[in-house]
């Protein structure tokens, strides 16, 4: 590595997950250093410093970030996992990235707000979180802003709503959908077709994390990343259906239960979520619009974007036979 290489912020990514390697895959776009941290040490990325690491280990959790200016939280665990391991992952992260001095970004959701009776959702709305995740989600927001207002180091929560787009294949606008869309089978919504819900593009989420990672004095708050208004869920699948060109079924399920990559596992701990379905969820990210001059990916160009990734994905997978 060349001196001026080397001389430049480094910036550490937790994750390669779509949100992880989207932000990576971003922040090198801009000409940052960056690291990958995850079991393996994988990255497809040219150019990422790839590495790997238990963040459940403290010692590993230290030298897997050692040198970092900003550090991304955007780690995530099986879904039946959350309540019990995150916490704990919580606290060596935080213990490591104030060890090095360097600043935290987190990627967050929506969970901590609870059911809005479909109020939209700004970052002064109360957190009233009914579920065990919401809930678990909420006191760890209420940690990390405690070590940012302690002194210990800079935190800021980056919360969007469900993802989609590129390599997002675990949400209710992702594997479910658009395979299915592509091959004139039957995609999945949940819910109600007919109430609003928020959709965040995975190009905001990486865009939106990686501002937060060079603006420090917008720390210690929560931030909506850039999402566009939201639509219906029949409105979605309107473009879905529009950009696929080929005509295809919808399951609705009004209440929770295994569907397709949905097994009986992922269902069970989804239900207490369940009413993100059944009231309108819309997320409000006029703040950091305004804050930062960023504007979301319009609806129509990114749902154009994700087929067309699809298409790539299924050609990749076998075609159809993956789509079931």
């Amino acid at each position: 590595m060349c001196a001026a290489s080397s001389s430049r912020p480094l910036h550490v990514v937790l994750g390669t997950g779509p949100a992880g390697t989207t932000l990576a895959e971003e922040l090198l776009r801009q000409g940052h250093r960056v690291r990958t941290v995850d079991r393996a040490g994988r990255s497809r990325l040219s150019g990422v410093e790839a590495v790997a690491a238990d963040l459940g280990s403290p010692d590993a959790a230290r030298q897997a970030v050692a040198g970092a200016e900003v550090v991304y939280h955007c780690v995530n665990v099986a879904y039946e996992l959350q309540v019990e391991v995150m916490p704990a992952l919580q606290k060596v992260i935080v213990d490591a990235v104030a060890a090095v001095g360097a600043r935290l970004v987190v990627t967050d959701t929506l969970y901590p707000y609870g059911p809005s009776g479909g109020m939209p959702l700004t970052e002064d709305a109360p957190w009233r979180a009914t579920s065990r995740k919401g809930r678990m989600r909420a006191q760890l927001d209420e940690a990390y802003l405690a070590a940012h207002e302690a002194g210990r180091l800079p935190v800021v929560l980056a919360r969007a709503a469900d993802f989609y787009g590129p390599r997002v294949l675990n949400s209710t606008l992702g594997a479910a959908v658009f395979p299915a869309a592509l091959t004139g089978g039957t995609v999945l919504a949940l819910g109600s077709l007919d109430v609003p819900h928020s959709f965040t593009h995975i190009g905001d989420v990486a865009r939106g994390l990686a501002r937060l990672g060079q603006e420090p004095d917008a720390y210690g708050l929560v931030w909506h990343l850039p999402t566009a208004a939201a639509p219906t869920v029949r409105e979605v699948l309107g473009l879905v259906r529009e950009h696929a060109g080929v005509a295809f079924g919808t399951e609705v399920l009004a209440e929770p239960r295994p569907w397709g990559p949905f097994d009986d596992a992922f269902m069970a701990e989804y239900a207490e979520l369940f009413y993100q379905h059944t009231e309108a969820q819309e997320m409000v990210s006029d703040a950091f619009e305004r804050r930062f001059d960023m504007a979301p990916v319009p609806l129509p160009d990114g749902i154009g974007a994700t087929v067309g990734w699809y298409r790539g994905w299924l050609a990749e997978q076998g075609g159809a036979g993956r789509a079931a």
